[in-house]
């Protein structure tokens, strides 16, 4: 694969399995948005973004929040591509009237969102991850060997216009031997970064020893016994400068083709894992060596796209593929060299997947991203549930899927959870294929009938009861 999320997608002639076009499905969707969702927000990108992540709480109040958001600008070449720092207003559950959420412009852009700091990126950003530990300082990706790492807060605002100098990062993770464009991860519990590459490595480096300087005036950092640092010059804020360079602590090899994603085991610094266009799920441990513990060869029947490992059980592990099925693995029941052997497999998209992600609040909820345009809410614990009345579907869906977002209308190639606001999401899709430029960013909550306790819902409907059925006479 050369370029995530480069096929498919969009166009509103093109029809999917329902028969519906794009747009045909889009206009249901946006029908349904005050039965759907407790609060929506639409915000149209004038670049495309190939990657959106929530930042720091920044303010609470009684009806909404303000809170950090990172999204990259991938432009055409008449400005600069960025790194965006925005601050945006998330409005609180069951705050936002059915009837208002569903009224936006798809053109223009959300009072919602409001642009705080723009950095000028050293190439197009086309992954972007924040630090658990101070979510102001994030990694990036791009089109280089190189891993960068900003201090958003101490970074200075740029004007992104043509001919100005690049930004400098505070940072830059050295060894791969060719592009990373994709795969990139940070620790939960250190300051420690992985990624994959074309080189067919991944790559962990430890930042542990510099974080004192990232908040300061680029104080020389010290070198830890395995942290190898030099210095890069980088043109840009006040001329000329020696960024620090930081070399890896360990560089892993085993896949055949470029690793397309990495994440790291939610509890244990040593142990991660890694997936590739070979199709293999490769599971390493720092300890033990350079080659992979455990390589489950054709994990899936193409190129696997993204990987992510459950917070809350150490044992689960989700891919994402060209084939367009996400797997979930335990790696309780994989042995090394083994053939792919999920635990469940999952078919609800029409199209490669792009990107999936564990909920941080529900152990047994995940969301998967495609190019079919759908974002999918899944939660493996109705699946025995499902299977148990006797069927393998309920109705036309798979089993396992709880929720369809879709409210994009090309590929989505990134979403995040919110780790402070549960089951509220931003998501983003690349619309260059079906409006010919730019891209949507969507915040959303899911409305709390679908997901709370039946119980606890038929007793709050219960109370409506001669309202409901006065509107359905």
């Amino acid at each position: 694969m050369t370029e995530k999320g480069s096929g498919g997608g969009g166009g509103g002639e093109k029809e999917d399995s329902s028969g519906m076009t794009v747009d045909e499905r889009y206009s249901q969707w946006k029908s349904l948005i005050p039965i759907l969702y407790d609060w929506l927000a639409n915000h149209n990108l004038v670049w495309p973004s190939l990657s959106c992540r929530w930042g720091p709480l920044l303010e609470q109040a009684t009806y909404k929040s303000r809170q950090r958001l990172y999204l990259s600008e991938q432009t055409d070449g008449s400005v600069p591509n960025t790194l965006v720092i925005a601050n945006v207003e998330v409005v609180k559950s069951r705050v936002a009237a059915a009837e208002h959420i569903s009224q936006f412009n798809e053109e223009a852009r959300s009072p919602f969102v409001r642009k705080h700091k723009t950095i000028i990126h050293p190439g197009e950003v086309n992954r972007i991850r924040e630090l658990p530990q101070n979510s102001n300082i994030v990694a990036t990706h791009t089109d280089s060997p190189d891993v960068l790492i900003w201090d958003v807060e101490s970074q200075p605002n740029r004007h992104a216009v043509l001919g100005t100098s690049e930004s400098r990062p505070d940072l830059i993770l050295t060894g791969h031997r060719d592009n990373a464009e994709f795969a990139l991860a940070m620790c939960s519990t250190e300051p420690l970064v992985l990624s994959g590459g074309k080189d067919k490595t991944v790559v962990l480096w430890s930042i542990h020893d510099h974080m004192s300087t990232l908040a300061t005036e680029k104080a020389p950092a010290s070198s830890g016994t395995n942290i190898k640092s030099s210095s890069k010059s980088i043109e840009g804020n006040d001329g000329p400068h020696e960024s620090t360079s930081v070399g890896p602590r360990g560089i892993f090899s085993g896949h055949e083709e470029t690793v397309e994603d990495v994440q790291f085991c939610p509890t244990s610094t040593q142990e991660f894992c890694s997936v590739g266009d070979d199709s293999c799920l490769m599971l390493w441990d720092a300890r033990s060596g350079t080659n992979p513990a455990v390589k489950v060869e054709r994990a899936h029947d193409a190129d696997i796209h993204c990987v992510d490992w459950n917070p809350h059980d150490e044992n689960l592990i989700l891919t994402g593929s060209a084939d367009n099925s996400i797997h979930m693995f335990d790696r309780r029941k994989l042995a090394s060299k083994a053939v792919g052997s999920p635990v469940y497999k999952f078919a609800g998209h029409e199209a490669a997947v792009l990107c999936v992600q564990w909920s941080p609040h529900n152990r047994s909820v995940f969301g998967s991203a495609a190019e079919d345009g759908i974002l999918n809410i899944w939660d493996y614990g109705r699946v025995e549930k499902a299977q148990g009345v006797g069927g393998d579907t309920m109705g036309n869906y798979p089993p396992g899927l709880f929720f369809r977002h879709a409210g994009h209308r090309d590929k989505v190639v990134d979403f995040h959870w919110n780790s402070i606001d549960p089951w509220t999401i931003v998501s983003v899709s690349d619309d260059c294929a079906s409006t010919a430029g730019g891209g949507t960013l969507q915040m959303w909550r899911v409305i709390d009938l679908l997901y709370r306790p039946e119980e606890e819902v038929l007793a709050e409907l219960d109370k409506f009861k001669s309202h409901i059925l006065t509107c359905s006479a």
